[in-house]
């Protein structure tokens, strides 16, 4: 029996399930009924059954710094929660410190999701394509994200996917790699307050929208910031960046990740050889690397740093 016949399992004996982890390929689930709360975990041998206590603090594993590049071609698609299909952009994790996920829903209209949230320290959603709806604790009713939106899901945030269109695609990267996702049975979306500063764990909710967004210039480069920085304090950045030119860095963050949406980039590091890297590919940068970032035929891409 997988995972997900033993939750089924439980749930026509009357329990209900409470979180489930990793959300990619999920392999431990908690479920309870009154006060009685089991542990189920799936192995190689089937899917163990045991009584759970409850969770300690949440642990950050030190960060191992790689450098990563993911061809758009690399990678099974596997079937994770909810319905969705997640392909890892980041197959080592980074020592278990960052994930970045493509996901995608095959099939358009309502998604089996239902009220939760995650034990994490930073999520953010990017639509690649198409469109999804989404609901978020004290933001108001459902919305719809399209492609090139973006939201920073802050810590412990209620939510719950609604629909989605033939085909969508988004961008997600958390810290740590593998968190908790906690199902909430009490809580109905959309809530009746609206507090859209409301602070989640020093983090306050960010929906960023692509088509009323300003372009700014940078040193070879246009970007458009989602306001990430300021909702995280500083902790993470994301932007959308266009290369007009060669831009050089020096790359002072913990976690940088570059996703390319169109065209290609030259990527030139010291101590690796030159790369480039198409539509759809993306590569992860080791903290302290001399960067050099060129555009090849024209290219846009998404940049997201944790510090």
């Amino acid at each position: 029996m997988d995972l997900e016949a033993a939750i089924a399992d439980h749930e026509r004996r009357g329990f209900r399930l409470d979180m489930i982890m990793p959300a990619d390929n999920p392999r431990i689930a908690i479920v309870s009924k009154g006060g009685e709360m089991l542990r189920l975990t799936a192995t190689e041998s089937g899917v163990q059954a045991e009584p759970f206590t409850g969770l300690g603090h949440p642990v950050l594993p030190p960060s191992t710094q790689d450098f990563v590049i993911t061809r758009a071609d690399d990678g099974a698609w596997q079937a994770g929660r909810a319905g969705m299909q997640y392909r890892d952009l980041i197959p080592g994790r980074l020592g278990g410190r960052y994930i970045a996920s493509h996901i995608r829903i095959p099939d358009g209209g309502p998604v089996n999701d239902y009220v939760h949230h995650h034990r994490i320290r930073f999520q953010m959603i990017f639509v690649r394509k198409g469109w999804v709806r989404v609901v978020y604790e004290d933001q108001g009713e459902p919305f719809v994200m399209h492609e090139g939106d973006c939201v920073l899901q802050p810590p412990g945030i209620r939510h719950r996917v609604l629909e989605a269109s033939t085909g969508l695609e988004v961008i997600e990267i958390g810290c740590p790699a593998e968190h908790e996702t906690f199902r909430d049975h009490d809580l109905t979306l959309p809530t009746s307050t609206l507090n859209p500063a409301r602070d989640f764990s020093g983090q306050r909710f960010v929906h960023h929208i692509a088509a009323s967004a300003a372009w700014h210039d940078g040193d070879g480069y246009a970007f458009r910031d989602t306001g990430v920085t300021t909702a995280t304090k500083n902790l993470a950045s994301v932007r959308v960046l266009k290369l007009t030119a060669s831009t050089k860095r020096t790359t002072s963050s913990d976690f940088l990740f570059l996703f390319v949406l169109d065209g290609s980039l030259q990527i030139a590091i010291a101590a690796a050889a030159e790369q480039t890297i198409h539509r759809n590919e993306s590569c992860a940068i080791p903290m302290g690397s001399d960067l050099t970032l060129i555009s090849a035929g024209g290219c846009s891409l998404l940049e997201v740093t944790v510090s």
